[in-house]
This record gives C-alpha cells, structure tokens and sequence, in this order.
C-alpha cells in the first residue's frame, strides 16, 4: 500500500511540475504574414485593366492562404491604386518599399507607370513584376541595346511577338497597304515603333499613321484621313477608351477595311456590335472554350476563369485580370522554391522554368525576363458579341 501511495505521490508532484511556468513546451507565435505590393491603375482611365487585377490577386492571396500559406506562412498583398498617374506609382513604391517593407512587387498597370517604377526597384534591388506590356520597360532609358536590369520582369507578351502576329495575319490575307493608328500613352508609342519597324519584314507599306490623345472621343477626322489612303487593313494600338469606339466610327464614315486590334484590346467590356469581326492577338484565356483541353494551359485558364467569374459574377474575366496572376503567382512559386527575401525572389523569378500562365508558358532567363514567345498569342474575334479563336469559327 506504501508504494502505491509513493508513485501516486509520484505522479502528482510531475503533474504539478509541469504546470509550472517553464516546464510546459512553449506554443510558437505564428509567423508574420509574407508581404507582397501590389500597384495598379484601379481608378482613372486605365481602371478597365487595374480593377481586375486587383480582384485577382487578392482572390488568389485568400486562396493561398485558405490552403496554408506559402510553407505553412500566410500572405499579405498590399494593393496601392495609382489611378494611372506615374507620380502616384513612385510615391505608392516608396511606402512599399520603406514602409512596409514588401519582399517583392508586382504591377504597375500601364506602360508608362512600368517604366517610371523599374529603376526605382533596381536601386532598391526589389523584384518588380510589371502587369505593363512594353518591352522598353525592362532595360534602363528603355534602351534594349543595354542589359535588362536584374530586379524587373513583366507577364504581358511583348509588343514584338504582337506586331508580329497581326503583320503575320496581313500577310496570310493577302494584305499589303497597312494604315495605322496609335495612342500617345508608352504603350501606344512603344507599338508603334514595333509596327513601323518589323513592316517590311511582312512586305506591308505603312500608307497611314496617325496618332491620337489618351481622351480622345471623336477619331473620324483622323478616320477620314486614313480612308483617303485606301488601306486594306487598319491597326489601332492603345489601351485608352477610345479603342472601343473605333469600329463605330470606322462604319460612320464607310470607311471599309479589316481592322485589327493590339492586345490591349482583350477586355470583354470592349465588345460592341460595331466590334463584330475585329481580329486582335491575345492569350487564350479570352477564348479557353475554343481551344482543345489537351492543350497544356486548358485545365489552368479553364479553373481560373472559373474561379473568377464565380466570385465576380459580374464580370467575364479578361486578359488584364491574367496578368495579375500570372504575377502574383511567379512570386509565390519563386518564394517557394528559393525563399521569402528579396535577393532569393529575384533569383527565383529568373530560374523560372515551364510555368503555365494565363498568357502563355514562362521561360525566364537572365537575358528574357518576360519569358514568352509568338505562340503565347492567338488570333481573337468578336463574333456574335463573344470573344472567339479565330481558327474554331472559320
């Protein structure tokens, strides 16, 4: 009975012991969140491309984190709006940056906000993910004789592999007087310069080209300019509002050529009867029920569209949207693989081997920090007030 009472003895004195403050094992305070910026144009001119960036990547941090984090440590994307404005991007990456100190960066929306924000992160030696398309934006003085710099990348395909696509298309149909007609923004002078210099490579003669502001509303003086030089085909570049109204106002003025849209023209908001017929490059996410589910971004373009339409329900998911995930989601996999600070995400983006995006498949290198090729693109249509691939409804 005396041992009995010694072990229980025992065994209430390490009971009591381990309530002792000390004793017990210590439960660890959960990480801070990995925080990621975020700049985009979701007010202002550009908010048909901005708003649904933002949506994006705060639909995908929610995901993640839903899912445990990045490593079992939550996210956190801090969206700053520059309402379209380069002032508001330098000041919106300083608090970024200094403030509250974000591992990484992905936006600006607009070309121009893209090139003002790029030397601002490689003196800070922060990675920079643009949602802007220009090329330009990568290389210091937006000269592409220099090296690119290292902290800044961008998910848009080129202006390039787009001038090359519709001069592609021109030439197919036959197409050899060309006219054009571009924004003043970047990203319209940055297309322009693509269009004026690869026109020979096609054989196409530029016989029209005509620019026109970012608030511009009537174009039929310039329209009418334009017909006079009987253009077979018409190519507008610009990402500003009145790219939607040139189809209207091209059947004003019977002014009766094809005409061809840039990339920025891949927002459904975009289509109008006038529209039918208008034929642009995009990513295939515009038009994932036309392509064939063995391609090898059909099941990821198909789950986001998904997603983003069921939680915006609203909204048809567009090309602008794309670009924020495929951001988003190049520096979470770069995180993943290599670490959550700045040197490692930069190591990590430009490591980025056969990641499928939305705009196409991303191979990056110290030499290629948009990652893409011509295939990224397809050629799109309106037809019948949809967005169609052009090959599944000819």
């Amino acid at each position: 009975m005396k041992v009995h009472k010694l072990l229980f003895a025992g065994i209430i004195t390490i009971l009591v012991l381990c309530l002792v403050p000390g004793c017990s094992k210590k439960t660890e305070a959960p990480k801070p969140p990995i925080k990621i910026g975020a700049i985009f144009s979701v007010t202002g001119p550009a908010a048909k491309l901005g708003g649904p960036e933002k949506n994006t990547v705060l639909m995908i941090q929610d995901q993640i984190n839903a899912a445990g984090g990045i490593n079992g440590q939550m996210i956190e994307v801090i969206v700053e709006d520059d309402q379209g404005v380069e002032e508001n991007t330098i000041n919106a990456l300083q608090k970024l940056i200094h403030r509250d100190n974000v591992v990484a960066i992905i936006g600006p929306t607009r070309s121009g906000n893209g090139i003002a924000a790029a030397p601002i992160c490689e003196e800070a030696k922060v990675p920079l993910v643009s949602c802007a398309a220009t090329l330009v934006q990568l290389y210091p003085g937006k000269d592409i004789s220099k090296s690119m710099y290292r902290y800044v990348f961008k998910t848009p395909q080129n202006d390039s592999h787009c001038a090359r696509t519709i001069y592609a298309d021109c030439q197919k149909k036959g197409f050899t007087k060309v006219a054009l007609i571009t924004g003043t923004t970047a990203f319209g002078a940055a297309g322009r310069v693509e269009l004026q210099t690869r026109a020979s490579d096609f054989g196409i003669t530029i016989v029209a080209d005509e620019t026109y502001p970012a608030d511009a509303t009537d174009l039929t003086p310039i329209l009418t300019k334009i017909k006079s030089q009987n253009p077979q085909a018409l190519i507008n570049w610009s990402i500003v509002a009145a790219q939607g109204l040139i189809a209207g106002q091209m059947k004003q003025i019977d002014l009766n050529c094809q005409l061809y849209q840039s990339h920025g023209f891949g927002n459904p908001a975009y289509i109008t009867e006038a529209a039918e017929g208008v034929l642009f490059p995009a990513g295939r996410l515009l038009v994932v029920d036309d392509i064939d589910s063995s391609n090898k971004q059909y099941s990821v373009l198909k789950k986001f569209k998904n997603d983003y339409e069921t939680k915006f329900p609203d909204e048809e998911v567009s090309t602008f949207a794309g670009h924020g995930y495929d951001a988003l989601w190049l520096v979470v996999n770069a995180i993943k693989a290599n670490g959550a600070d700045r040197e490692s995400i930069r190591t990590g983006l430009e490591a980025t081997k056969n990641f499928v995006g939305t705009a196409g498949v991303f191979n990056m290198s110290p030499t290629d920090h948009c990652g893409l090729a011509d295939d990224a693109f397809a050629m799109v249509t309106v037809k019948g007030g949809s967005f169609r691939l052009v090959d599944a409804v000819q």
